[in-house]
């Protein structure tokens, strides 16, 4: 493997290692901390029935495999997930967790790749205007707007879009994923019902990314319109607009590859506050209610997906990048040749 894609196959085994050993630790820390907390899935059944004793706690516990150490416990997990069997929910339905998990995730990642591509959309024009006429007023103007939203908590934020546009107007829905009779409604009021319901929450994650990725925008232009090659272009009498879309922007887009790649973890983190604000059966409403009942299969089947989704982000990202860059591909060489 000396050939063309010798650097891609030594880099996919060194990452593949990387991914596991990280994904396992993620994992062991995770089913200990959640062992942490006080209470238990036994908690829900026995407290809430007068009828049941210590008799009765004690063979949920037998049954959950919770009487066990916390190691064996923990082994018994892992053997189960490397045959893809995530267990069954310790809720009342004991339905199991890969279809509980199927069922949230779609709308979950749809309205994040909505919020990501409106980010994208907005944030990448934002910054580089204001990196090309840094200190101009435009540039004074998106810097103050974007780290108000910046600042701004997500739920405050939720708070007053609802009391403004669902209470005070009544423009749009305050929760929920569809109307009452959704069902009976065409296509196309079926689109804009849709539509209505997760306006506020898309809304919510588009402002709160647009300071990062705006800033993170503006920063690499920057940078990128101080090199030689810009300068050089531009004492050529290369159009401005031929240089800052077609040789600057090219360039500066490159870091932004890294962020979309931790932005990534953000599908499951960021969606358990506003989901639950808008009662929107998604993926972090599903975390919250198996937090909150102790559920430890469910919570163990939601960690597991957010760090596959962290750790493959994180390697997307990477290998997007090199493939973009050759001084990466050859290991540093490039690198250390200049200096």
């Amino acid at each position: 493997m000396r050939g063309r894609y010798g650097w891609l196959f030594r880099r996919v085994c060194k990452k593949l290692l990387w991914f596991f050993l990280v994904f396992w630790g993620i994992t062991l820390v995770s089913f200990w901390v959640i062992h942490l907390a006080p209470g238990s899935p036994t908690d829900m059944e026995v407290t809430m029935n007068p009828m049941a004793d210590a008799n009765a706690r004690k063979k949920l516990e037998s049954l959950y495999g919770l009487d066990q150490p916390l190691p064996v416990q923990y082994a018994r997990w892992v053997a189960r997930l490397a045959r893809l069997d995530f267990g069954l929910s310790m809720s009342r339905d004991s339905r199991p967790v890969v279809d509980k998990i199927a069922e949230r995730l779609p709308l979950t990642v749809s309205m994040n790749l909505l919020a990501l591509f409106f980010t994208l959309l907005i944030g990448v024009p934002l910054g580089v205007w204001a990196a090309v006429r840094p200190g101009g007023w435009f540039d004074r103007l998106s810097t103050l707007l974007v780290y108000i939203g910046f600042a701004m908590p997500g739920f405050w934020l939720a708070m007053l879009l609802m009391l403004q546009f669902s209470i005070n107007w009544r423009i749009l829905p305050i929760s929920g994923l569809t109307s009452l009779d959704y069902a009976q409604m065409t296509s196309w009021g079926k689109f804009k019902d849709l539509a209505a319901h997760l306006a506020l929450p898309v809304f919510i994650y588009t402002f709160g990314s647009l300071a990062g990725m705006s800033r993170y925008m503006r920063s690499s232009m920057l940078e990128v319109l101080r090199r030689d090659y810009i300068r050089t272009a531009r004492a050529k009498g290369v159009p401005e607009r031929t240089v800052i879309f077609r040789h600057a922007l090219r360039n500066a887009l490159l870091p932004v590859i890294t962020l979309l790649g931790l932005s990534v973890p953000g599908l499951i983190g960021g969606s358990v506050i506003i989901e639950s604000i808008f009662a929107l059966p998604g993926l972090g409403q599903l975390f919250y209610e198996a937090v909150m009942s102790r559920d430890y299969q469910l919570i163990m089947g939601n960690l597991v997906f957010g760090a596959l989704l962290t750790l493959g982000g994180n390697l997307l990202a990477d290998f997007c990048y090199a493939l973009a860059d050759p001084r990466i591909r050859g290991g540093g060489r490039d690198l250390r040749g200049q200096g």
